[in-house]
């Protein structure tokens, strides 16, 4: 069976160091468990696509410390997003932004681009600090099946096909991160989740408005 770690300081620098090597560590987020690797290591993404039995052709969304990481990842940042992110991070929505050409095609899906939030979970936000860049938070499921709210489920689930689960504790579940996007420059809702699209329609309004 995997191993399990509490989500305490020697549990978390553990996780990194596996990171680092190109694992899988499972970790809680604001929603369900996350499935981490290393998102610029190809190698990582592509176990990570197989353990999930996850079509190549969905891309795998990221998560950030804050706006200072962003440059790893788009150069490109719209200005309404600017406004979202002060309003809604950390926080369950997630950015569909345009992708850097160098990252991982596995990673944009070929789509180029890429989904990213900031977690308010204690436990993701401490991982993703020590690790010192983004790392993926791919729900912890196998496709088409419901998602990980806890250690045990994760390692149900996986077996030994994750290389750590840091445990810090149940996750809420229910519906998962919003996804919005730009279409034309008009905000768009790919998934609505735990935030409400006409809450983030209002804020982009108010933006707008602004100018």
């Amino acid at each position: 069976m995997n191993s399990s770690v509490a989500a305490d300081r020697e549990g978390i620098a553990h996780a990194v160091d596996l990171l680092r090597a190109g694992g899988v560590v499972a970790f809680p987020t604001e929603t369900y468990y996350g499935l981490a690797v290393d998102p610029f290591n190809r190698q990582a993404l592509e176990w990570l696509f197989v353990i999930k039995r996850r079509p190549r052709r969905l891309p795998i969304l990221v998560l950030v410390s804050g706006r200072n990481q962003l440059p790893l990842l788009t150069d490109d940042l719209p200005a309404m997003y600017h406004h979202l992110i002060e309003r809604f991070w950390p926080g369950p929505l997630t950015l569909v932004c345009p992708a850097l050409p160098t990252l991982p095609s596995l990673l944009t899906g070929d789509m180029h681009t890429i989904g990213v939030r900031q977690s308010p979970n204690e436990t993701a936000a401490a991982l993703i600090a020590a690790f010192g860049g983004p790392v993926t938070a791919t729900s912890a499921n196998l496709t088409g099946f419901p998602a990980a709210v806890s250690a045990h489920e994760v390692a149900r689930i996986f077996a030994d096909d994750v290389d750590l689960i840091v445990d810090g504790g149940d996750t809420p579940g229910g519906a998962g991160s919003t996804l919005v996007g730009l279409d034309q420059g008009r905000l768009c809702c790919i998934r609505e989740g735990r935030v409400a699209f006409a809450e983030v329609q209002e804020a982009a309004v108010a933006f707008a408005q602004k100018l």
